[in-house]
């Protein structure tokens, strides 16, 4: 290495909790390098996941509410898609702006970004191959790694520019009349959502027997009956045998239990879930504990089995969410720090942005029966929500489980529009122990989708008054 350079604190991976780890740990007043090997920071999320899917789903909804409006007596022409705008916007006004406000904000707390791939060379330094192809010894006290994962890939699928992963699907380079989605997770239907609206006819063929198999059925119900409508088809317990790529089509060929069947379509999205990035990075080299999945074991408080080097975010395991990444970062650079800091997995919550979307916050009602936990339970139906009716979307409901020894709220599950914003004020009442009586005693702006957490509270207190209360 020509040149060699020392920082307190080094971070590997600059997605959300890369960036908020370096920045936390700036703040707390050590000398920080945030390595990278992106032409820009914020990682997979920012870049090529969570924030441009977003933004083209906000779309897929505009275009959808103007054909539901023409019910309520408002008017409008077929939208016309124009590909190149909204490929323009979607990079430059959403992802770019992001990117460079955190870069800003990288300069102005003095974090030192270093663009290139780093490899452990020992238990205190970090070789790095700058993107300029200079290389580059960085030395440390302590070290988070938070590099993140990438989409998993079916074994002896063929190499054709026509199957695509997620990062793929997101440049929309061509809308293909047909579309075979490989995987009804909320990768595969939330990009299914992007594409259907964009005028691709979309299937879905998932080998488990559900769709979002970590949600309740009956919250996943909802969101069903309507994609049925919007998609092609929908097969679930069927499973993927070959794709055959010919001239001007794919033929895949699935199995279930009715048999084979081969379909057709111009591009295929497999979508069946993310690995973490373990490999080339040095982490065995230097001793790293790691589990049969890839995943790097960490404590509470984030650290590896070398005390001086944490982990953070989708490397350590499941959930593989970026707002469990950003919490994770903060974590690590406080303990760093010499702060007071651990990190509860108990209460993460999860959103499909979906349409309508789904949410859930600690214990879903299919866990609750799992591990044998007595629970109360209140759903409050959209279609008594004055709020539900005038947006025309009555199809959601709200569910909160109450444990029946302590009274405490131990779970909540939400479909419907806006879901996402609502299970925050679940997450905050499970985490101050609240039960039904104080959510219940809660005022909710009226009319808004919120009463219907509050509505399901009064289910189980008593004092429900928008619906007739259900016999106990």
């Amino acid at each position: 290495m020509s040149d060699t350079v020392h920082a307190e604190v080094v971070v590997l991976g600059a997605g959300p909790g890369g960036y908020a780890a370096a920045f936390r740990a700036a703040d707390l007043g050590k000398k920080v390098i945030l390595i990278d090997k992106g032409e820009s920071l914020g990682g997979v999320c920012l870049n090529r996941g969570c924030i441009p899917s977003k933004a083209l789903l906000h779309l897929a909804r505009v275009k959808s509410e103007s054909k539901e409006v023409s019910s309520f007596g408002l008017k409008y022409s077929e939208p016309e898609w124009d590909i190149e705008a909204v490929k323009k916007w979607k990079n430059e006004r959403v992802v770019g702006r992001l990117t460079k406000g955190i870069a800003a904000l990288a300069k102005a707390r003095k974090v030192e970004t270093m663009r290139g791939s780093g490899v452990f060379s020992s238990t205190n330094s970090i070789d790095v191959t700058k993107s300029d192809g200079s290389e580059v010894k960085v030395t440390f006290d302590d070290a988070i790694i938070a590099v993140g994962s990438r989409p998993t890939k079916i074994p002896d699928l063929p190499e054709d520019p026509r199957i695509m992963d997620s990062t793929g699907a997101l440049e929309l380079d061509g809308i293909p009349k047909r579309l075979i989605i490989i995987g009804g997770g909320y990768i595969g239907l939330e990009m299914g959502t992007i594409y259907s609206a964009m005028g691709a006819e979309v299937t879905v063929v998932e080998f488990m027997p559900h769709l979002l198999p970590g949600a309740d059925p009956d919250v996943v119900k909802p969101l069903l009956t309507k994609l049925k409508k919007e998609f092609a088809s929908i097969q679930t317990g069927t499973k993927v045998k070959t794709i055959d790529p010919q001239k001007d089509k794919l033929i895949v060929t699935v199995e279930n239990d009715k048999g084979e069947e081969t379909l057709e379509a111009e591009k295929v999205l497999v979508a069946v879930g993310r690995r973490p990035n373990t490999q080339g990075n040095g982490f065995e080299e230097i001793g790293l504990d790691i589990d049969e999945r890839g995943f790097i074991k960490v404590n509470e408080k984030r650290q590896t089995n070398v005390p001086h080097i944490y982990a953070i975010g989708d490397i350590t395991g499941d959930p593989m969410l970026a707002h469990k990444a950003t919490h994770e970062g903060k974590v690590a650079a406080e303990v760093i720090c010499g702060e007071p800091a651990a990190f509860d997995t108990s209460i993460i919550p999860a959103v499909i942005f979906t349409d309508p979307e789904i949410a859930w916050a600690g214990l879903t009602e299919t866990q609750a029966k799992e591990q044998e936990i007595e629970y109360d339970k209140g759903v409050f139906p959209w279609s008594a929500s004055g709020r539900a009716l005038a947006l025309g979307r009555t199809e959601g409901f709200s569910k909160a489980l109450f444990e029946k020894e302590s009274g405490k709220l131990i779970g909540m599950s939400i479909v419907g529009t806006n879901a996402g914003d609502l299970i925050a004020e679940a997450v905050l009442a499970i985490e101050m122990g609240a039960d039904a009586e104080d959510i219940s005693l809660i005022i909710h702006p009226h009319p808004s989708l919120s009463e219907s957490v509050g509505n399901a509270a009064e289910i189980v207190s008593g004092s429900i008054t928008d619906i007739i209360a259900p016999r106990k």
